[in-house]
Protein backbone atom coordinates (compact mmCIF):
# COMPACT_ATOMS: atom_id res chain seq x y z
CA UNK A 1 0.00 0.00 0.00
CA UNK A 2 1.50 3.41 -0.88
CA UNK A 3 2.09 6.07 1.38
CA UNK A 4 0.89 8.75 -0.98
CA UNK A 5 -3.06 9.99 0.60
CA UNK A 6 -5.60 9.51 -1.76
CA UNK A 7 -7.59 12.24 -2.82
CA UNK A 8 -10.52 11.41 -0.66
CA UNK A 9 -8.41 10.20 2.48
CA UNK A 10 -6.78 14.18 1.82
CA UNK A 11 -10.57 15.41 1.89
CA UNK A 12 -11.37 14.19 4.75
CA UNK A 13 -8.09 14.79 6.87
CA UNK A 14 -8.67 18.45 5.65
CA UNK A 15 -12.67 18.53 7.07
CA UNK A 16 -10.94 17.23 10.13
CA UNK A 17 -8.65 20.09 10.43
CA UNK A 18 -11.43 22.41 9.51
CA UNK A 19 -13.77 21.61 12.13
CA UNK A 20 -10.65 21.79 14.88
CA UNK A 21 -10.35 24.99 14.15
CA UNK A 22 -13.59 26.18 14.12
CA UNK A 23 -14.14 24.55 17.21
CA UNK A 24 -11.04 26.59 18.41
CA UNK A 25 -12.11 29.39 16.93
CA UNK A 26 -15.88 29.42 18.89
CA UNK A 27 -14.36 28.22 22.17
CA UNK A 28 -11.60 31.13 22.26
CA UNK A 29 -14.64 33.74 21.05
CA UNK A 30 -17.18 32.09 23.60
CA UNK A 31 -14.57 32.35 26.43
CA UNK A 32 -13.99 35.69 25.54
CA UNK A 33 -17.25 36.81 25.28
CA UNK A 34 -18.19 34.77 29.45
CA UNK A 35 -14.78 36.72 30.38
CA UNK A 36 -16.54 40.06 29.54
CA UNK A 37 -20.00 39.07 30.79
CA UNK A 38 -18.29 37.96 34.22
CA UNK A 39 -16.16 40.88 34.34
CA UNK A 40 -18.85 43.45 34.28
CA UNK A 41 -21.77 41.58 36.28
CA UNK A 42 -19.89 40.21 38.87
CA UNK A 43 -16.26 41.38 39.66
CA UNK A 44 -15.32 39.72 42.48
CA UNK A 45 -17.20 36.35 42.07
CA UNK A 46 -15.08 34.63 39.09
CA UNK A 47 -16.85 32.23 37.17
CA UNK A 48 -15.96 32.02 33.60
CA UNK A 49 -13.39 29.30 34.23
CA UNK A 50 -15.96 27.16 35.17
CA UNK A 51 -17.20 26.80 31.33
CA UNK A 52 -13.42 27.49 29.91
CA UNK A 53 -12.26 24.31 31.88
CA UNK A 54 -15.32 21.89 31.12
CA UNK A 55 -15.00 23.09 27.48
CA UNK A 56 -11.33 22.66 27.90
CA UNK A 57 -11.58 19.37 28.41
CA UNK A 58 -13.23 19.03 24.74
CA UNK A 59 -11.21 21.09 23.13
CA UNK A 60 -8.09 18.71 24.53
CA UNK A 61 -9.78 15.86 23.23
CA UNK A 62 -10.58 17.16 19.70
CA UNK A 63 -7.43 18.17 19.23
CA UNK A 64 -5.82 14.85 20.35
CA UNK A 65 -8.13 13.05 18.49
CA UNK A 66 -7.50 14.78 15.12
CA UNK A 67 -3.35 15.21 15.43
CA UNK A 68 -2.61 11.94 17.50
CA UNK A 69 -5.87 9.66 17.61
CA UNK A 70 -5.56 8.72 13.90
CA UNK A 71 -3.15 6.24 14.62
CA UNK A 72 -4.67 4.65 17.71
CA UNK A 73 -7.91 3.92 16.13
CA UNK A 74 -7.63 5.25 12.27
CA UNK A 75 -7.97 3.44 8.93
CA UNK A 76 -4.94 1.56 9.70
CA UNK A 77 -6.07 0.06 12.58
CA UNK A 78 -9.19 -0.58 10.97
CA UNK A 79 -7.66 -2.48 7.93
CA UNK A 80 -5.40 -4.26 10.38
CA UNK A 81 -8.48 -5.85 12.90
CA UNK A 82 -10.28 -6.40 9.64
CA UNK A 83 -7.53 -8.95 8.31
CA UNK A 84 -7.22 -10.12 11.73
CA UNK A 85 -11.15 -10.97 12.27
CA UNK A 86 -11.11 -12.21 8.49
CA UNK A 87 -7.97 -14.09 9.29
CA UNK A 88 -10.31 -15.62 12.12
CA UNK A 89 -12.71 -16.27 10.35
CA UNK A 90 -10.86 -17.66 7.29
CA UNK A 91 -9.51 -20.17 10.18
CA UNK A 92 -13.17 -21.20 11.33
CA UNK A 93 -14.09 -21.85 7.68
CA UNK A 94 -10.86 -24.19 7.25
CA UNK A 95 -12.19 -27.48 7.64
CA UNK A 96 -8.58 -28.82 7.97
CA UNK A 97 -8.11 -26.49 10.92
CA UNK A 98 -7.06 -27.17 14.71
Amino acid sequence: MSKAMSYEEAKERIQELRGFYSHLLVFVLGNSFLFVVNLLTSRGDWWFYWPLLGWGVGIVAHGSWVFWGRGLWGKSWEERKIRELMGDRAAEDDPTGP
